[in-house]
């Protein structure tokens, strides 16, 4: 038995070493077979955990990602001082606002495709195949590595690129890249690098550049902002194809640019009309169906069953599967999703954008999704010394703070970019503050991409573009007065219906005026160069008008014979207006009157004099003429004792003159202004400012005129009464309260209302 035990024990152990060797046989087969998770290039939008890197990366770089050091087999590298002395101003003053670190990435990976597609006008071969042929800029985040990526597929950049243009600044492929395509006539495609990539350092304490050109083999440029950099070949990283990926491994305080949503927010702020598809790698939660879990305690309870049973009960299992409950569980997947979606339409033709885009595109830009249409847009191209595409809006409705800071605000609804990046909205040089309600946008290819503010605002280019702009804003608010069909007064039926659509655009300069009008006034006022075409836009009620809106181009059609100025009043209201003394020898003798009611028209009428050689005349002040009076000899010197016991009587209230008018029909006298001194009207605004000096005030005033009507019996009387008793205490309280009552009605305050009352109740 003993003999026969010891075999047997002996090919029972054979056996089981066999079976264990077969195991791990089995094991390892099973690990060489296994396949590394697909990288997001092979299946693009099917990776569930696409953020993460395989083993080998992690593995490899693990040392270097966490302590932050440069890689010790690395080439080194120090800054030039003008470097690193700019990256000190960088983050010490100019990239105030960390957000735009990644508007200077992504204008940088734009321009190193804008380089290789401009290769590859003359060379197809330069583009590569596959996924490297795409441009296109792509944004990666991992959270766990607290690490920013961004990746182009644009020209890349070799070793020698990387030393010259990421360690100094005079030396940069982008010159040496613009001189040799001046040539061709093509001067769109600029650096890859410039000042704005030192940005990175205000959110990152780390950064790798990985950079593969076809002439040479794939780098990897690496610094901590600490006075040095590295380069090194890349036999680590996934090969690129051609492009650059920036790595930005994020300081503490700057985790919030690893959310997706600040991420997208800020590109669609900076970069959404870059003339390249953006992508992000977003996660989203779609519903995913998977097996109940219902039948784990059945399991449990089939495992103990006989073998008999247990044959049984794979048949009822099989059968059951087909009839499994499912449920509804959340599965967070990933995809590239495009972020700049919106057609830069300034970039096409005009005649090729319908209306429905330029209305869409208003939308966007503005960030206004109402029904309302803008008034008017204008899309152009400038060419010359200074080249820019732009395109100018008119919103339908003005802000309700238009006016309420006018001087103060220095934002402007008018976007600069420069080649297709934002740059500022603050730019006072690119439009007049006239004309700040303009929305819209203009993309120079001649202005530098560059940090500074300051230095933009000194670049000669901006007088050019902003002349440039003046002139097609006004051309586009005067051809929303061309197309109206309510601004055709006198003109043909036939031009009417060139104007296009009768009914949309009918009152469409009205609706303008209503909303912008005190814009253009203040335009008048503050653009000498430009003053007679704003007073062509310039809209306002007369006695001849009906109620509605005339301009000056019409009052001057309607003149008279003879007629060498053009007559205006200035009041709080057209009511009021109406009623007004000085306009009743101009009606009977059918002169056409401009009503000014706004409060600005006072400043308004003090720049504009004239138009088309005609001089603008307010009939409230000296010097109104209003043709030849053969009597007005005689008259004068029948009149002329009671205007000089006048003028003695006021000698108290500051009266310069009494004279005839020939201003007046039915009321007995006016008072009236010196020719060069404040109106009645502008002597009550002043006189409401807040910190109004009162010694100014009386020097501007100048001096009142009173003029007498001498057909009216009250003036006839007083006449009468002076010639008998020229010392009479009645007829010089009468002559005193006449002319109070004059100078109330011809709209000035009486300085003593008190004395006005005890002469009434005198009387």
């Amino acid at each position: 038995m003993g003999k026969r035990t010891i075999p047997s024990a002996l090919i029972l152990l054979c056996l089981l070493s066999l079976l264990s060797d077969q195991g791990r046989k089995l094991q390892a087969n099973a690990k060489e077979g296994a396949v590394d998770p697909p990288k997001v290039e092979d299946n693009i939008g099917a990776v569930p955990h696409g953020l993460q890197t395989d083993s080998d990366v992690v593995k490899r770089e693990s040392d270097s990602i966490s302590s932050r050091s440069l890689r010790n087999n690395a080439e080194k590298f120090e800054f030039q001082a003008e470097v690193s002395r700019l990256m000190d101003i960088i983050i010490n003053s100019l990239y105030s606002n960390k957000d735009i670190f990644l508007r200077e990435l992504i204008s940088n990976a734009s321009d190193a495709l804008d380089k290789i597609r401009f290769l590859s006008l003359t060379d197809k071969e330069v583009l590569g195949e596959g996924d490297t042929s795409k441009l296109e800029i792509q944004i990666k985040l991992d959270k766990e590595k607290k690490m920013l990526s961004l990746r182009d597929r644009g020209i890349g950049m070799t070793k020698e690129d990387l030393i010259k243009n990421l360690g100094t600044i005079a030396k940069s492929g982008t010159s040496a890249f613009v001189e040799k395509m001046q040539s061709t006539g093509d001067l769109n495609l600029i650096g890859q690098f410039g000042v704005g990539f030192y940005s990175v350092y205000l959110v990152a304490d780390y950064v790798e550049v990985i950079s593969k050109h076809n002439d040479d083999k794939q780098y990897v440029w690496e610094s901590k902002a600490d006075g040095a950099f590295a380069i090194s070949e890349d036999t680590w990283n996934e090969p690129l194809g051609r492009g650059t990926e920036i790595r930005l491994h994020l300081r503490d305080e700057a985790q919030e640019y690893l959310e997706e949503s600040k991420l997208k927010e800020l590109v669609k702020k900076y970069s959404e009309f870059i003339n390249f598809p953006i992508y992000i790698w977003a996660s989203k939660e779609v519903d995913v169906e998977v097996p109940a879990d219902e039948d784990e305690s059945s399991d449990e309870e089939s495992s103990d069953s006989t073998s008999s049973e247990e044959g049984e009960d794979e048949a009822d299992k099989s059968e059951d599967e087909d009839t499994e409950k499912k449920k509804t569980v959340k599965e967070t997947t990933y995809e590239w999703e495009r972020l700049n979606d919106v057609k830069a339409i300034w970039l096409r033709s005009p005649k090729d954008v319908t209306n429905e885009e330029y209305v869409k595109f208003y939308h966007s830009l503005t960030k206004d999704f109402s029904d309302e249409k803008p008034m008017a847009w204008s899309h152009f191209t400038a060419e010359g010394d200074v080249e820019f595409k732009a395109v100018l809006f008119v919103p339908p409705k003005a802000p309700h703070n238009l006016y309420q800071s006018y001087y103060n605000s220095n934002k402007s609804n008018l976007k600069l970019y420069v080649r297709r990046v934002f740059i500022s909205d603050e730019f006072d040089e690119l439009l007049p503050k006239f004309l700040s309600f303009l929305m819209g946008l203009v993309d120079s290819d001649t202005l530098p991409l560059n940090v500074s503010r300051e230095m933009l605002q000194a670049h000669s280019s901006l007088k050019t573009i902003k002349k440039k702009l003046v002139r097609k804003a006004l051309d586009m608010i005067r051809r929303i007065a061309d197309e109206d069909p309510d601004e055709f007064s006198g003109k043909d039926e036939k031009d009417v219906e060139k104007s296009g659509d009768e009914d949309e655009k009918k009152g469409q300069y009205t609706k303008f005026w209503n909303e912008y009008g005190k814009s253009i006034k203040l335009g008048i006022i503050e653009d000498a160069t430009n003053r007679n075409r704003l007073a062509k836009l310039l809209r306002f009620e007369s006695t001849k008008s009906d109620g509605k809106l005339t301009s000056l181009d019409q009052y001057s059609s309607r003149m008279k014979s003879g007629q060498k100025d053009i007559f205006y009043i200035t009041g709080m209201s057209k009511e009021q207006l109406e009623k007004s003394p000085f306009l009743e020898r101009l009606k009977k003798k059918n002169y056409e009157v401009i009503f000014f009611t706004d409060p600005v028209d006072e400043y308004l009428m003090q720049y504009l004099m004239d138009y088309e050689g005609k001089q603008f005349q307010n009939v409230s002040k000296d010097g109104l003429k209003i043709g030849k009076d053969s009597k007005s000899r005689e008259l004068k010197d029948s009149f002329k004792e009671l205007t000089k016991w006048w003028k003695g009587t006021l000698k108290t209230e500051d009266v310069d003159e009494v004279k005839i008018s020939n201003r007046l029909d039915n009321t007995p006298c006016v008072v009236v202004s010196s020719k060069f001194g404040w109106s009645a009207n502008m002597e009550r605004l002043m006189q409401a400012q807040t910190l109004t000096d009162a010694s100014k005030q009386a020097y501007m005033r100048g001096k009142r005129i009173l003029e007498i009507n001498p057909r009216h019996p009250i003036i006839k009387e007083l006449r009468e009464r002076v010639v008998k008793d020229p010392e009479d205490e009645g007829v010089k309280q009468t002559a005193q309260l006449i002319y109070q009552t004059a100078l109330m009605e011809s709209g000035f305050i009486l300085s003593d209302p008190k004395d006005f009352a005890s002469r009434i109740y005198s009387s």
